[in-house]
């Protein structure tokens, strides 16, 4: 009948279409990844802007990428010293043990294991030492930025009204 072949045509043309495109996706051609690793930045992140542009329609001002810290966090309310992170899943290790498995498996994991892990270890030694300096220092996941922008903002919050709240406790001795 000609409904069944046009059908079968479709069909056919969906195929070929699904499988064009599932190859050159998933395809691991080293021009594809270096083109790929190549839009990757450091500095202005999608994650980034949509914290920072949230920040900034609630009156936040910040300092971003702020050099004179160690690790030059991406954002910096100075006013609260609170340093904040925007950090990518897989570049700072989220679920590490699970990922690491996955890496083990793939390609060239050497290399990208003992990345990730210097990453993790490279945020512990920043943390320790913005915590020295008394800086208040949170971490996102980049999924929860663009998930939940407004759950970021509120932890924020949270952490700006500790700190008003603790500069403004008076200590009562009993002498």
């Amino acid at each position: 009948s000609p409904s069944s072949a046009a059908s079968d045509v479709y069909k056919r043309q969906v195929k070929i279409f699904y499988t064009k495109v599932v190859k050159i996706s998933m395809s691991r051609d080293p021009e594809i990844v270096s083109k790929n690793m190549q839009k990757i930045h450091s500095k202005d992140t999608s994650i980034e802007l949509q914290l920072r542009k949230a920040l900034w329609h609630k009156g936040y001002r910040y300092r971003k990428n702020y050099k004179f810290l160690p690790g030059s966090p991406d954002i910096v309310l100075t006013k609260y010293k609170i340093a904040i992170f925007c950090d990518s899943e897989f570049f700072h290790g989220k679920d590490w043990e699970i990922l690491k498995l996955r890496l083990e498996k793939g390609k060239n994991p050497d290399y990208w294991i003992k990345k990730i892990e210097r990453n993790r270890s490279r945020d512990f030694e920043t943390d320790k030492k913005l915590l020295f300096l008394g800086y208040t220092v949170i971490h996102f996941w980049g999924q929860d930025i663009k998930k939940h922008t407004n759950e970021c903002l509120q932890t924020i919050e949270e952490v700006i009204w500790d700190s008003i709240v603790s500069d403004n406790t008076i200590e009562i001795s009993d002498e």
